[in-house]
């Protein structure tokens, strides 16, 4: 496809959009010119196989194509009624998708959408990945609190890992520390929680969140409180868990932490500096 054509078209879709009240759309009537349509009649066979697609996938077909009838001033003075319709994006693209491919127009149109909808994925995975990261970060804060808080009462550096293996037991239905890294393929000497999911990961940090505090407020100073004390947070966050059918002993490993971080890193120094732009 012609590359003036294509830049040509990205910039005029976009150009034709309207907001009303915060919401976005297009007229029919503009964006048959745009795709190549010289007839109304033939336009809107193409409208009606994308309304009949919008019902097909369970959409209000009506939430999409609203009528949006205008008068037009003729040369007389006069004026006439003609027939538009607000498009929503999802209906611009499924016109699109169905209409003539013989058209470049439409043929563009079709690969822009499908860019719009891989890079609103995209964009949808890069925010849950940095999500994950936050969220492991908070964990790592938090237990160092709670190591803190027993160091404090105990004065064992070694008791935290004992009272944080038995958390863990609890969260993860009996499970111990090991018997998830086996699970899951996590390496002896990595931390369990670079390879969980993100709502374990809070899983976790919640429960530690509760055992600080309680242990501050109810004064606890002996190992089998703290870890009673431990067991019951996790205890009740599993059940929460459930109650949403959620098993976190069932969950998939995610990517490791580490490496994810990394990643991203070079993705991020890979963009484009704006400074040098200007």
């Amino acid at each position: 496809m012609n590359t003036d054509l294509v830049a040509r078209l990205f910039k005029s879709f976009e150009s034709i959009a309207h907001t009303r009240e915060g919401v976005e759309f297009w007229f029919a009537r503009e964006l048959q010119d745009l795709l190549g349509y010289t007839e109304w009649r033939k336009f809107t066979q193409a409208i009606t196989r994308a309304r009949s697609a919008c019902q097909q996938s369970g959409q209000r077909a009506e939430d999409h194509f609203v009528g949006a009838d205008k008068m037009v001033d003729l040369g007389s003075g006069a004026q006439r009624r003609i027939e538009d319709i607000a498009l929503t994006r999802y209906a611009c693209y499924l016109i699109a998708q169905n209409g003539d491919p013989r058209k470049p127009e439409i043929a563009f149109a079709q690969t822009y959408f499908a860019f719009q909808t891989r890079k609103q994925e995209l964009i949808e995975k890069r925010l849950a990945e940095h999500e994950r990261l936050q969220a492991r970060a908070q964990l790592a804060a938090s237990e160092k609190e709670l190591s803190g808080v027993i160091f404090e009462r105990l004065g064992d550096h070694e008791s935290f890992a004992r009272i944080r293996s038995k958390g863990d037991a609890a969260l993860f239905g009996g499970r111990t520390t090991a018997d998830m890294k086996q699970q899951l393929g996590v390496p002896a000497s990595r931390p369990l929680a670079d390879f969980l999911p993100t709502i374990t990961i809070k899983a976790k940090d919640l429960a530690n969140e509760m055992t600080s505090f309680n242990v501050k407020t109810s004064d606890l100073h002996t190992e089998a409180e703290i870890t009673d004390e431990h067991v019951e947070n996790n205890t009740e966050v599993r059940r929460a868990l459930g109650q949403r059918g959620i098993r976190p002993e069932a969950l998939p490993a995610a990517e490791d932490a580490k490496k994810l971080e990394r990643r991203l890193g070079r993705e991020e120094k890979s963009l484009p500096d704006e400074t040098e732009k200007a």
